[in-house]
């Protein structure tokens, strides 16, 4: 075989590779990042922009990739049992016979041909796309704006016999989109932080509220036995011994069992009431306490705290018994990653 032939197998598997790292990193680029370059006049941003800043601008591109390596694979193949595996066949015909040695030939093609597509036209290339997204996406948009001209009319026939097959058994065809599950953003952000686009410790704060959601009231939660509480009936010169010694200026109050919570004392208003009236019951100067549930997530607790206007809440069971407290610092504490302290 001449070397003419290896040239052409190995300019298949280049277009193949090409298209797949088009696809992939269009797939994976940040627009954002695409429509900052744009706008700081790149020609290659500028001219990948439109194609993935809307669902259907994606959604050609990937078409356009996925036609280029169905026939850059296509070619390859026939190609290939055209001439190598002719040559091999006239090479172990004198041991097998003509005709199993062509089909010896041509399984043993097809698979050589499978495992080196799989790494050097999928894995690889995917690899490079994946791992630099923009560098890839910037490098392929002008061959893919002239294959996106050529495959035109392919396109709109692959995308028209989709949706009516699809409106034919009743699903409707969703656009390709950049989206992310929270692992992916996860590596997204530590890549950006590897490549300097964020620092070690805005990554950290990003990975964390990713995660806050993942987060229970019962794990941030302070619980009841670290807290300082103060029964219902106690007298007045014990409350204000507590008052005194704790650090806290908002202590929940009990009846009976300490999993009893009935309402909360603001240290403020036990002085306020004091300094009007004098000494009172603490059933006159607590407030009502809010309840969330342990298994509600962090984020959810925020905005409950936000919405209600309230600074912290009893931690309940599903028989609404106390198990702890949590306060908005304790989200935010998460959150930063340092302790922001008590009210």
């Amino acid at each position: 075989m001449s070397a003419a032939v290896w040239v052409v197998i190995a300019a298949l598997f280049l277009i193949n590779a090409f298209y797949v790292s088009a696809e992939f990193g269009a797939v994976g680029v940040r627009r954002s990042r695409i429509r900052w370059m744009s706008d700081r006049g790149n020609g290659r941003a500028r001219r990948l922009l439109p194609f993935i800043e809307t669902p259907a601008g994606l959604s050609r591109y990937v078409a356009a990739s996925q036609i280029g390596i169905t026939f850059s694979s296509l070619l390859l193949g026939a190609y290939a049992q055209a001439t190598v595996a002719l040559g091999l066949a006239d090479v172990l015909a004198d041991r097998l016979g003509a005709g199993r040695a062509r089909n010896a030939a041509e399984l043993g093609v097809l698979v050589l041909l499978a495992a080196i597509q799989a790494v050097l036209g999928e894995l690889i290339p995917k690899s490079v796309a994946l791992r630099f997204p923009t560098e890839v996406a910037l490098a392929t948009v002008l061959p893919m704006r002239w294959s996106l001209r050529v495959f035109r009319p392919f396109i709109a026939a692959i995308n028209g016999a989709t949706m009516l097959l699809l409106k034919l058994v009743g699903v409707q065809l969703a656009p390709q989109r950049h989206v992310h599950s929270p692992d992916e953003i996860d590596l997204l952000l530590a890549e950006s932080r590897d490549g300097g686009l964020l620092e070690p410790d805005e990554q950290q704060r990003l990975h964390r509220a990713l995660r806050l959601g993942r987060r229970t009231a019962r794990e941030l939660m302070v619980p009841l036995e670290r807290l300082t509480m103060v029964r219902d009936d106690l007298p007045w010169t014990e409350l204000v011994g507590v008052v005194t010694t704790s650090p806290f200026s908002r202590l929940p109050v009990y009846r009976g069992r300490r999993d009893q919570v009935i309402g909360v004392l603001r240290v403020k208003d036990l002085v306020h009431r004091f300094v009007q009236q004098g000494p009172a019951p603490i059933a006159q100067m607590m407030r009502p306490v809010e309840r969330v549930s342990q298994d509600l997530s962090a984020d959810r607790i925020a905005t409950i705290l936000r919405e209600r206007r309230v600074h912290q809440a009893m931690v309940v069971d599903g028989l609404g018994a106390a198990l702890g407290l949590i306060t908005i610092q304790d989200v935010l504490t998460t959150l930063v990653g340092v302790d922001a302290g008590r009210p």
